[in-house]
């Protein structure tokens, strides 16, 4: 095993596996079904989508000073394509001193194309749809960038279960100078506690795209480190850590490797606590020996692998992974 140290400024194919975990929150709440956490109905996993993934590591970014494409207003609303390529269009041009031209009415200039992708993190990485404004009586068009990061829906490890006391009362004082007290029900769907694991894919061609640059990925690793603490702590979401990154890049094409979730087990650390009444990080180990042993097949394909789980986490296999090429164990 390597110690900590930084990665190479080559763009590789990649893979990522992050795993963090729910306590007593609401990871993704679905919007037409009362804000219920979503769950996959025939196997009982909680469900969470990339957006909402993508939407943590934005505020993230944008907390810390980056800019950022897809930004949230105050309110919690976004701020349209339109109205955000706008607004950059006139930074654009106060930094600049020049007018974005219109080639042929339709297209914007690519002096315009580097700026906007140089600016924007999160385009760099995830992708946009870039609205352009057509000139004088000129229909407008879009202009898409393929992010070359992308992540799959993440989903629980393991059945959840529902709190099932879900009701919430407020109360407030009368307005007006009305005497007593007005109440309202409403409800407060949270899950009792899931283990949450997503997929990512880095592609080294579209990265050439989009501008992305190892730098960027050092950007995307420390959001998903750091992420959840700083932004995931509204009052349904609170609640929610951290638990494992894994990031394998290939040496030349990536191979035929797929999921790195498929395989992955949990084992209950007290034999006679069945998985629906987990409810913490104690209560079982993850066993990695499968995930060891697919990347072993492909051991000569591995360019280099970084690692990082939490200290509370119980594992099972880890020394087989870090005897594996090239790996390094970061700090968190």
């Amino acid at each position: 095993m390597k110690g900590e140290g930084t990665m190479t400024n080559e763009i590789r194919n990649a893979e990522i596996l992050f795993i963090y975990d729910a306590k007593l929150t609401n990871p993704n709440g679905d919007p037409d079904d009362e804000n219920r956490p979503r769950m996959d109905p025939f196997t009982r996993r909680a469900l969470v989508s990339d957006v909402r993934l993508k939407r943590y590591l934005r505020d993230y970014w944008f907390d810390r000073g980056y800019d950022v494409w897809v930004r949230t207003r105050e309110d919690g609303s976004h701020v349209d394509a339109t109205t955000r390529e706008q607004d950059l269009r006139k930074i654009y041009e106060q930094e600049t001193g020049q007018q974005q031209r219109q080639k042929g009415g339709t297209r914007s200039d690519e002096e315009y194309r580097q700026w906007f992708l140089s600016r924007l993190v999160d385009v760099r990485l995830f992708g946009a749809t870039l609205p352009i404004k057509g000139g004088e009586g000129a229909r407008g068009l879009s202009e898409q960038y393929t992010g070359p990061v992308q992540f799959n829906w993440g989903y629980s490890l393991h059945p959840v279960e529902l709190n099932p006391s879900n009701s919430i009362t407020s109360t407030f004082a009368g307005r007006s100078g009305e005497k007593g007290e007005y109440g309202t029900i409403g409800k407060d769907w949270r899950l009792l506690y899931a283990l949450i694991a997503f997929w990512g894919h880095v592609a080294k061609q579209r990265a050439r795209l989009t501008g992305m640059t190892a730098s960027d990925l050092d950007v995307l690793e420390d959001g998903l480190l750091h992420a959840l603490a700083s932004e995931a702590t509204t009052r349904s979401k609170i609640g929610q850590t951290p638990r494992l990154y894994l990031r394998v890049d290939w040496k030349d094409r990536t191979p035929s490797f797929g999921d790195p979730r498929d395989g992955l087990r949990l084992l209950p650390a007290h034999e006679d606590l069945p998985v629906e009444r987990w409810r913490s990080i104690e209560e079982f180990v993850l066993d990695l020996q499968p995930l060891v042993e697919r990347l072993a097949r492909y051991r000569e394909q591995i360019a280099a692998i970084r690692y990082w789980r939490h200290d509370e986490l119980n594992l099972r296999g880890e020394d087989a992974l870090l005897e594996l090429p090239n790996v390094t164990r970061i700090a968190g």
